[in-house]
């Protein structure tokens, strides 16, 4: 939990979090929560969006939002005017870094770029790697999130060794409670699953890069076992039609909800098929809840993941044949459910807790502020 009382150190800096937009989404919660926790041990830590989100009820943070978009003129002015009071930036996530290098040009306070997802996946072409260089020289520091994206980071942008620093993803813990029965039905009741049937629960963007389809295919290989689909985005009306048509009845597209709890108190596993991750705060949400997942083995998963000990690891492949891998996978997985979930539950308090990665986020800030 975060200290009750803030030390001296760090008093005199003030932190700027910049993030892409008010949606609730993994890097603006983390941001959010990263702040309340620096906050708390006496960094001052303010958080702003570039541009609003989608204003539906419990997806949106409480942050103010600087403009239309994310690099539109008077954004960047705002993000300008908001600096002016800190003594460092954080821009977290690649859309925060054009913006925070354009609007602080010439201005003295560093910025630390917190790189979100996989540098391999997100820096295919020549010329999105130059731009992301050249972006990347104008920081004092960049955050990847595990070892092999550091190492990444390195030969794709040529930045030095003591330039790249490895703090984790994390998620308080109060926020992912283990769930007892009660809090199990009644979230069972109120996603509308039936009390007695497995329940794999797939939660995160309904985007073609996490595959959700793969997931629905492998439930129609499952004929005992259900499927919670927790989110919204642009493959929404895709995934109903398939699961009406593969699965009725046992596919439950719940739509975005306010936090995870309900979803985690009510599954038995998580499954992310993603084509390529960061370190997903999902996964570790689940895991801080007693949930073991089964998750496809791209970016940061394997840190949070630990195949056979914590969950399950496949590799990720084309729709149909992950489809064939996860159906594989789930129902042995099903059945270490409780020694799998008590495994990640310890796992996830060890390394991937807010207050502890909050205290190596302050070691850097302090340091890149200087005097």
């Amino acid at each position: 939990m975060i200290p009750s009382a803030p030390d001296a150190r760090g008093a005199d800096i003030r932190a700027l979090h910049v993030i892409t937009s008010t949606q609730r989404r993994g890097a603006e919660t983390f941001a959010v929560d990263l702040a309340a926790a620096l906050s708390a041990t006496g960094l001052r830590s303010d958080v702003v969006a570039l541009t609003a989100g989608p204003a539906a009820a419990g997806t949106t943070l409480d942050v103010p939002a600087l403009g239309p978009s994310t690099l539109a003129p008077a954004t960047l002015r705002a993000l300008r005017r908001r600096a002016e009071r800190a003594t460092v930036v954080v821009a977290h996530g690649s859309r925060t870094l054009p913006a925070s290098v354009l609007a602080l040009a010439g201005r003295r306070a560093p910025i630390v770029y917190r790189s979100i997802g996989d540098p391999v996946a997100w820096s295919a072409s020549g010329r999105r790697r130059a731009s992301t260089r050249l972006l990347l020289g104008r920081t004092s520091g960049v955050v990847a999130l595990w070892p092999g994206a550091a190492d990444a980071l390195r030969s794709l942008h040529g930045l030095r060794a003591d330039r790249v620093h490895v703090i984790p993803n994390a998620v308080p813990a109060d926020r992912c409670p283990v769930p007892d029965p009660a809090a199990r039905a009644a979230a069972r009741a109120r996603l509308g699953v039936p009390s007695g049937v497995p329940l794999v629960a797939c939660i995160g963007s309904l985007s073609a890069e996490k595959q959700v389809d793969a997931a629905i295919d492998a439930v129609t290989h499952l004929p005992d076992t259900h499927l919670l689909v927790v989110g919204d985005g642009p493959r929404s009306a895709d995934l109903h039609a398939q699961a009406r048509s593969a699965a009725p009845g046992r596919v439950h597209l719940v739509g975005t909800l306010p936090g995870p709890a309900a979803a985690l108190a009510a599954a038995d596993l998580v499954v992310l098929a993603s084509r390529t991750e960061g370190m997903p705060g999902v996964l570790i949400e689940a895991g801080l809840s007693g949930r073991a997942a089964v998750a496809t083995d791209v970016g940061g998963v394997s840190e949070i993941v630990v195949d056979n000990e914590t969950g399950v690891l496949v590799a990720a492949a084309p729709t149909d044949t992950l489809a064939a891998r996860l159906a594989d996978a789930i129902p042995p997985a099903l059945a270490r459910q409780a020694e799998l979930g008590a495994a990640a539950r310890a796992r996830c308090l060890d390394r991937f807790e807010i207050e502890p990665v909050a205290a190596r986020w302050r070691t850097l800030l302090t340091a890149l502020a200087g005097p």
